[in-house]
């Protein structure tokens, strides 16, 4: 057991001292006596310095030493009352180290990511054809571009992948969908434990089945599929946000969990010397992107449901107001807000793209493809001079097959032979 002095900075420019005790399972705060009282027995004190890195070096006192560095799972900031708390992005970034954990296992044991063979049961194997066959469906039928990028992998991944999106755009209805306005947060306990039932082997229907295959074949983990319910939950109790932080928290919620879902489908190449968690990362980045780019498409929808997704923060240093959407005209403070948001969406879009060639080549091409063709929804923003009241960005059919060469070309090529460090986002 070891034992730090952490001083926490507060935004008032205030200093406040903490003691901590560091444990296998806990980090717990303090001043000393409340330690005591907690943990129990004479403690051995030691000063530390608290950072957002993921390692802290000791200061001083015996069994540490000088230069020893333990890990913490917490990213501490402080409130004007001196309060701890954790980041968004740390929130994440935990979900990120323990997904990417779960694919180092098995690419430990077995060299690679394997697809499991089908339990073929007598009646078995027909119903669950179906039931991916069903998936494609629905899929061609409300994704026609992503569908078609499928199609150029394997056919275990291409059906993975069928199943898992149905279930999130089966989810993504519920609070979206025709029936939102009777959704209830007790309707998201129950789809949540049905999501528990599926992920044991209990399906409740056709497309529930093909999901619970697909689980059993490929180490997807269910905290991914129940963050994004949390997300229908935001959507319910919350139509503002007050900073990018919350909004970062909200898009991880919503879109950064599919690409969490995706990686252990898609695979990583035999050949990348890139890590786990690099890999993770760059699919959160997708993911983050992706829902930055719907929020900035669809202002002028969703003002006329009473929802804005822009940071409340930055309106005001813009000079806007939510007043200012709901009149839906175009200023130059507008523009120039509108160009801060979409060089921030980019930003995600490069850190994806990064990761992409690290992907298995069968799947690198579609997810290019993808990539390329939203990040296009920000230029046809601009075109539309940042009117995105009352005119909606689309990507011409032309221009999406102009980008599919551009995504071969660039899937073709190998995947790193270094291994990029993790990268955090500075929120």
């Amino acid at each position: 057991m070891s034992v730090a002095l952490v001083w926490v900075v507060s935004p008032n420019t205030e200093v406040f001292k903490f003691y901590g005790i560091l444990d296998s399972s806990r980090f717990v705060f303090g001043n000393r006596s409340s330690i005591r009282a907690k943990m129990g027995g004479k403690q051995d004190w030691k000063s530390c310095s608290l950072s957002t890195d993921v390692k802290y070096s000791s200061v001083g006192g015996s069994g540490l030493g000088s230069e020893a560095k333990f890990p913490v799972s917490l990213s501490m900031v402080a409130n004007p009352l001196g309060e701890s708390a954790v980041s968004s992005e740390q929130k994440v970034y935990d979900v990120v180290l323990k997904q990417a954990s779960l694919v180092k296992k098995q690419l430990r044991s077995n060299g690679y990511l394997d697809v499991k063979p089908d339990i073929i049961l007598p009646g078995n194997l027909s119903l669950l054809s179906k039931a991916y066959d069903r998936c494609g469906e629905v899929c061609a039928e409300y994704a026609k571009t992503f569908y078609l990028g499928t199609l150029l992998m394997t056919p275990e991944r291409r059906r993975a992948i069928w199943a898992i999106y149905v279930w999130c755009r089966r989810t993504d209805e519920l609070v979206d969908g025709p029936n939102a306005s009777h959704i209830t947060p007790t309707a998201l306990d129950r789809w949540e434990l049905r999501l528990d039932d599926l992920f044991q082997g209990r399906p409740f229907d056709m497309l529930d089945a093909a999901l619970s295959d697909t689980v059993t074949k490929f180490p997807v983990d269910i905290q991914p599929f129940k963050d994004m319910i949390e997300g229908m939950r935001m959507d319910l109790r919350k139509s503002r946000y007050q900073n990018f932080d919350e909004l970062y928290l909200y898009c991880y919620y919503v879109a950064g969990t599919v690409g969490l879902m995706s990686v252990p489908v898609m695979g990583i190449s035999p050949e990348s010397q890139a890590t786990t968690e690099s890999v993770y990362n760059a699919a959160l980045a997708l993911g983050i992107a992706n829902q930055l780019t719907n929020i900035l498409r669809d202002v002028g929808e969703d003002a006329r449901r009473g929802r804005i997704y822009l940071p409340q923060d930055e309106l005001e240093e813009a000079g806007l107001s939510d007043a200012d959407i709901y009149a839906g005209k175009v200023t130059d403070k507008w523009r120039s807000f509108m160009k801060d948001q979409i060089k921030r969406a980019r930003m995600f879009f490069d850190e994806a793209e990064k990761g992409v060639t690290e992907l298995s080549e069968a799947s690198r091409w579609p997810v290019l493809a993808s990539l390329l063709l939203y990040r296009q929804i920000l230029d046809e923003i601009e075109a539309n001079d940042y009117n995105n009241f009352t005119r909606r960005a689309y990507v011409s059919k032309a221009k999406k097959l102009l980008a599919l060469p551009i995504a071969y070309t660039k899937s073709i090529i190998r995947p790193s032979r270094t291994s990029p460090e993790l990268r955090k986002y500075n929120l």
